[in-house]
């Protein structure tokens, strides 16, 4: 459910059907953040190939449960409680301990990602409350933090991109009311080996 009309997979057709092909999970199911697009499909696959290549690609050196955990973390700055729902069940099913995941939630709800996080990687959420919360105010300093944080400037990118993903994904579910009602959360496309498998599983 959204604020504006969405088109269900089974009325849809041409463009649309095939790239609802592309990424429905059990049962023809497409989750509403996706299914927000249906009026505009071409947006739709851009979302799909900007989330499809920035969270879960093979090249990627950052795990993929971290890039959650951090999906999680600028959403919960952002007020989405939708990817946080989301993006938590997936870092927990890809942690694969039920204990770690609620620890690691618990710690980014108050703020406090330091801890349950490494010095070093604790650095990574700094730079994303920042870059979330004060855009304007990055600076060069701020790079050069992650960099003392031992990350190459590819995991740099990385982080960059992630957390601007989640920004821009925030905003569309705020924008535009997209609710969790009928979703299956934390399924995502999970064949990180095939950059054009976008199902959801």
């Amino acid at each position: 459910m959204a604020w504006i009309k969405e088109i269900d997979y089974n009325e849809s057709k041409g463009k649309l059907r095939k790239i609802y092909d592309r990424i429905k999970g059990p049962g023809e199911y497409i989750d509403n953040i996706l299914k927000v697009h249906s009026l505009r499909p071409y947006s739709l696959e851009g979302h799909m190939a900007l989330y499809k290549y920035v969270l879960h690609n093979s090249t990627n050196e950052t795990p993929v449960h971290f890039l959650e955990a951090l999906g999680v973390y600028v959403s919960m700055l952002n007020g989405c409680s939708y990817c946080v729902d989301h993006h938590y069940q997936g870092m927990r099913r890809l942690l694969k301990d039920d204990e770690r995941a609620e620890k690691i939630n618990s710690a980014l709800k108050n703020d406090r990602p330091g801890e349950v996080f490494s010095l070093n990687e604790s650095a990574v959420f700094t730079y994303a409350k920042k870059l979330t919360l004060s855009p304007s105010k990055m600076e060069e300093e701020d790079v050069v933090k992650l960099r003392n944080a031992d990350l190459s400037d590819g995991e740099i990118l990385e982080i960059n991109q992630v957390v601007s993903y989640f920004c821009y994904a925030n905003r569309t579910v705020l924008g535009l009311g997209v609710s969790t009602d009928g979703d299956i959360l934390g399924l995502s496309p999970n064949d990180q080996t095939d950059e054009g498998n976008w199902s959801h599983s």
